[in-house]
């Protein structure tokens, strides 16, 4: 299904995956509508969201790409969601707002419920009765999940055909009972979905909160940083010019019919490449000495696991390759390069 021509609903446009995918869709020229929604809340900088949102703009707004309209707004507030549905008619529906964090969902719980419950049965509902509200309705839904619904699971590298009933953390929980919604969805009312298990997205502009931004301010303060589990934990880090490779083109194919009849699918999008933890670190400072933020490496406080964490993440990314000849294949240290370079950027000497 070619997006050319299409109206496309972008929830957390605003954020990380959401910013960088909304952009890519008004690239592609005048006849792709992007409508955006988010809340814009304070969970991190602001100003970074804000940062986004002025690029959309400016994107939207130069050489005639395409339309961008933006909706600030909550998830949970169920009127509201309607009333986008029915005025802007989106034929795909992108669902990437969710509130993140492992452990964020330790001290802040109902905030998951709220925006990855509540909210996602929302953008379900309106896309059940799309069909009353405008002509074909939405034809396509696809959404995020997260590589967390995996859990403790020893196996490797993990596959969307493994068990995921054991979540270590409600962020994972809330994920997985996403998942088990939009099946259900998809089976009462002939949606079709596309569930998304993002693994460990990083990159310029990202999210503050996660390990190699947080790292970063804490090397440019000259404090330690903090390695849990005593540094044997591995992730498998996934360049954002990857993820959204990978989701443009899921967005490009209505799944096939499974046995039961459901038009559904799942797919990991992860670099295939776990990465230890003190490699990681060990090539996010070269990058940042490279680029002159940093002028010595830093130290380093090893800690035990943490609650809510796991040991490893590592993608089985046979079924995208399979499905779309595609392959996540940024290397690590091409895509902290680019990250660094970003971040001398946008900070400048305020950080220093």
């Amino acid at each position: 299904m070619s997006i050319s021509g299409k109206t496309v609903l972008v929830t957390g446009a605003a954020g990380f995956i959401g910013f960088y995918l909304s952009k890519y869709l008004l690239e592609q020229g005048p006849s792709v509508k992007v409508v955006g929604f988010d809340s814009v809340n304070d969970y991190y900088d602001v100003s970074l969201k804000e940062e986004r949102l002025r690029i959309l703009g400016e994107t939207a707004g130069r050489e005639d790409t395409g339309a961008f309209v933006f909706v600030k707004g909550n998830l949970a507030d169920k009127a509201l969601v309607d009333s986008v549905f029915k005025e802007h008619q989106p034929e795909i529906v992108v669902n990437l707002a969710a509130q993140a964090g492992v452990r964020y969902s330790i001290t802040n719980p109902e905030a998951y419920i709220e925006a990855n419950i509540i909210g996602f049965f929302h953008i379900l509902e309106a896309c059940r009765h799309s069909q009353e509200w405008f002509s074909g309705g939405v034809k396509h839904l696809i959404y995020a999940s997260s590589s967390s619904v995996y859990g403790s699971n020893k196996k490797v590298p993990y596959s969307v055909d493994d068990k995921v009933d054991h979540p270590v953390s409600l962020y994972a929980a809330t994920k997985k009972s996403d998942e088990l919604l939009a099946y259900s969805y998809g089976k009462l009312y002939g949606i079709p979905m596309t569930g998304l298990r993002f693994f460990t997205a990083y990159g310029p502009l990202g999210r503050p909160d996660m390990a190699y931004f947080s790292f970063t301010n804490k090397l440019v303060n000259g404090e330690k940083i903090k390695i849990f589990n005593y540094g044997d934990m591995y992730r498998d880090f996934t360049y954002i010019d990857d993820i959204i490779k990978g989701v443009a083109s899921v967005m490009q194919r209505i799944p096939d019919e499974d046995e039961d009849g459901v038009r559904y699918k799942l797919y990991n999008i992860g670099n295939s490449r776990p990465e230890s933890l003190l490699d990681f670190v060990e090539i996010l400072e070269t990058c940042l000495l490279e680029e002159g933020i940093i002028k010595k490496r830093g130290e380093r406080e090893l800690l035990p696991m943490q609650q809510g964490d796991v040991y490893q993440t590592y993608a089985d990314v046979s079924a995208l390759e399979e499905d779309f000849g595609i392959r996540p294949e940024t290397s690590l240290k091409e895509g902290l390069s680019r990250y660094a370079k970003w971040y001398k950027e946008f900070y400048g000497d305020e950080k220093s």
